[in-house]
């Protein structure tokens, strides 16, 4: 194949993903390495790419410190009682106590943020989300990253971590191939700062044939910010805290806005309000700790996500579904009207089509909402990624190894979905906890932690040869279709994926069976886990295209496997409403009050997994 290898050395910090994280990342760099090589790599293009490509219409983390409404401490409170009591509060108060700054910064970039006329603060939508009129959001960030940034390579899919040959266990770079001219590209870097996404499609979706595009988190988010540290040897933690979402039905759409700007509510089939029939049960399976809805009502905690997600599901499994949003209400006022909609055609377009295309007028009739399939991320709800080292004047020994966001892989930092344990950062906590690695990073190679790196010839070639390999498989195989696109000695990415998606929806835990698992259907799942794995190396690309397709089906591949794993190895149900452990269904604090870690031997396959303490730096 003739793509050409193009090689660039001498860069000091490699940013892989150009979402929030990467771009928060490489502008803290430039301010801290002013004279420093700073490189982007993109999958798209820096100016539509992550989580925010089409626009937001609030940021869900700002404290208001400053107008006296939150500190960093009332967030990590907020959170760890959400994430029923699973977060790495270190991480979760650094990035906390730096995210009004960033806020700020997207002002005064031109970002327009709305303010309460009477007040002068920013209009608040709840108590962590402020309102913003969001549609070019991403372009207005993506112009500070691409001014500090030495350059920018888009369409770079980035298949593997280079590792240095002269000490072990630590990053040298990066490779992959550009998606349009499918040339190889080569990344030599002193230190490597991941802020790659998160993972959608590893389940099946509730969504399929013609709208099988239509998920709650970006189609293109394909796991890599976990395929590439967990291919590195990276450990990786709560990866079982997987999200899912009470979400407007088949569009997807955000019900944020709705509930707290808008005040609607939901009730079920036949017209009732039906969550709290369901908390005295609930209250057995986690206890009054979690869940105490006098307490709830009286200090304003908001009752975990998760824990209302099992009110929906279980109310639609006992036969009085469908739930409704009720907009009619709010919808008779003109202007919430048309907050309803502006909210959606400035994010969610699709799911403002939808309702038109369905004759749904939420001012004269209920919309349906629905859960959704599992997703896997770090910076929105959860907390899954890699197991970083927290910043010094914080983090207990435990959680510290000399820089902040570092994962155990030397000179590899994590940001946005990338860091584990850290949920709840969004967008703009993202960008913060890039700006936080990208400080680190700097001072890792100002320590000369960086010197002697070597990245031979045979492990680029290795590389290459591995990268292109399915397009290799399919030159040689392809006059052997039988009919369509079968092919016995090949499965094509479209094929993989639909069978991914089975083998994680039955076995672990997904919509078709109400998100239900247990030891033995684990076990099973691995065991055919491996068997793809296997398969995948004879996984087939017509084209750059599929090319593409091909790696992103082995990142969510790994990111699956670490999934199944720590549902496994968490012998209880610590988030009932995101999955449920039907062998051991009650929360257990006695013996699970802790953080879950693994690492995927890069040679061997093979896992290892530890419990991590659970240390509350914050008082309750």
């Amino acid at each position: 194949m003739a793509y050409k290898t193009i090689i660039e050395d001498g860069i000091d910090i490699l940013v892989v993903g150009a979402g929030l994280g990467g771009t928060g990342a490489a502008f803290e760099a430039r301010y801290w390495g002013k004279d420093k090589k700073i490189v982007i790599a993109e999958k798209a293009n820096i100016d539509r790419s992550g989580a925010v490509a089409q626009g937001l219409y609030a940021i869900n983390c700002y404290m208001g410190t400053r107008f006296g409404e939150n500190n960093p401490e009332d967030h990590v409170r907020y959170a760890r009682i959400d994430l029923m009591g699973m977060v790495r509060e270190d991480l979760l108060f650094d990035m906390a106590r730096h995210v009004d700054s960033t806020v700020h910064q997207f002002e005064e970039w031109g970002l327009p943020l709305m303010r309460n006329p009477k007040t002068g603060a920013y209009q608040r939508e709840g108590r962590w989300q402020i309102m913003i009129h969001g549609e070019s959001y991403k372009p207005i960030v993506a112009e500070a990253a691409k001014k500090s940034a030495d350059e920018v390579f888009n369409r770079i899919c980035v298949t593997h971590l280079l590792m240095d040959e002269s000490k072990p266990n630590r990053v040298a770079g990066a490779v992959g191939f550009n998606v349009r001219t499918g040339n190889y590209h080569v990344f030599k870097s002193k230190a490597v700062i991941v802020a790659a996404g998160g993972a959608s499609n590893i389940y099946k979706p509730r969504s399929v044939g013609e709208g099988a595009g239509r998920v709650w988190y970006a189609p293109w988010s394909s796991g890599s910010a976990y395929g590439l540290l967990i291919g590195a040897g990276a450990k990786m933690t709560q990866m079982e805290n997987r999200i899912v979402l009470a979400r407007f039905k088949d569009g997807y759409g955000p019900v944020g806005a709705y509930f707290l700007h808008l005040k609607t509510y939901t009730q079920n089939g036949i017209g009732e309000e039906y969550e709290s029939k369901w908390w005295p049960q609930l209250q057995e399976m986690v206890g009054k700790e979690y869940l105490d809805p006098e307490l709830s009502h009286r200090t304003h905690r908001p009752i975990p996500t998760c824990l209302r997600n099992h009110a929906f599901i279980s109310e639609v499994n006992a036969g009085r579904g469908p739930i409704h949003m009720i907009t009619m209400e709010a919808f008779q006022d003109p202007h919430l009207e048309e907050i309803g909609w502006h909210n959606f055609l400035g994010m969610t377009v699709g799911q403002a089509v939808l309702w038109a295309a369905t004759d749904v007028d939420p001012k004269n009739e209920n919309p349906e909402l629905t859960t959704s399939e599992p997703y896997v991320m770090g910076s929105h709800a959860t907390g899954c990624g890699a197991w970083c080292s927290g910043p010094e004047d914080l983090s207990p020994p435990e959680y510290f190894w000399g820089y902040n966001r570092m994962t155990t892989v030397e000179g590899l930092f994590g940001a946005g979905d990338a860091a584990g344990g850290t949920p709840h950062a969004f967008s703009s906590g993202s960008f913060t906890e890039g700006r936080l690695a990208a400080k680190a990073a700097c001072k890792y190679i100002d320590d000369g932690k960086a010197e002697g790196i070597r990245v031979s010839d045979a492990q680029i070639e290795r590389r290459r040869e591995e990268i292109y390999k399915p397009m290799e498989h399919y030159r040689v195989y392809r006059n052997e279709i039988t009919a369509g696109s079968v092919n016995p000695n090949y499965i094509n990415p479209r094929q993989g994926l639909d069978r991914l998606q089975k083998l994680m929806d039955e076995y672990c835990g997904g919509v078709t069976v109400s998100y239900m698992t247990n030891e033995k259907l684990l076990n099973i799942g691995l065991k055919k886990m491996k068997i793809l794995e296997e398969d995948l190396e004879k996984i087939a690309a017509e084209n750059i295209h599929e090319l593409l397709r091909a790696w992103e089906l082995k990142h969510r591949h790994l990111t699956s496997e670490a999934v199944m794993q720590h549902t496994l190895f968490r012998k209880e149900t610590r988030w009932p409403g995101y999955y449920y452990r039907g062998d051991a269904l009650k929360l257990d604090d006695e013996n699970w009050h802790v953080l879950t870690v693994s690492r995927r031997d890069p040679e061997t396959g093979e896992y290892t997994m530890e419990k991590a303490p659970c240390y509350h730096l914050v008082e309750a």
